[in-house]
């Protein structure tokens, strides 16, 4: 079991059941948004169930996807497929030990050009 929140804590959650190991996404709407990668890991939705959720808010940032926030702190909190039972959850909202490690890069054929991946991880071009 994971818990987490925002950085105000206006919107909290609990993931309870399998996450997979955390990949960070290099895309260019991930960088817009977060200001840089974002790591997110990928769980079922039945598995996400909010304590608090009185700010947030959804972006549809594309045809196929979007994107859930904090409208008051502005945290960048989930992704998810419009046609997909998953989501994805920021890891740096989950609270601390998380057990977790960074599996995997992916979208690396966008990545900023301001900055180089220097580790041995798999990189997914998509």
């Amino acid at each position: 079991m994971h818990t987490g929140s925002c950085l105000c804590g206006n919107v909290a959650f609990t993931v309870n059941g399998d996450i997979e190991p955390p990949n960070a996404c290099h895309c260019g709407q991930c960088r817009r948004q977060s200001g840089h990668l974002w790591a997110s890991c990928v769980t079922h939705q039945d598995n996400l169930s909010f304590t608090s959720s009185e700010t947030l808010s959804w972006y549809c940032a594309s045809d196929i996807a979007k994107r859930g926030f904090c409208r008051a702190c502005g945290s960048f909190l989930f992704w998810q497929h419009n046609d997909e039972d998953t989501i994805a959850v920021s890891v740096g909202s989950l609270d601390e030990p998380t057990g977790l490690k960074l599996a995997q890069h992916i979208f690396v054929a966008d990545k900023g050009d301001y900055y180089d991946i220097q580790d041995d991880l798999p990189q997914r071009a998509y």
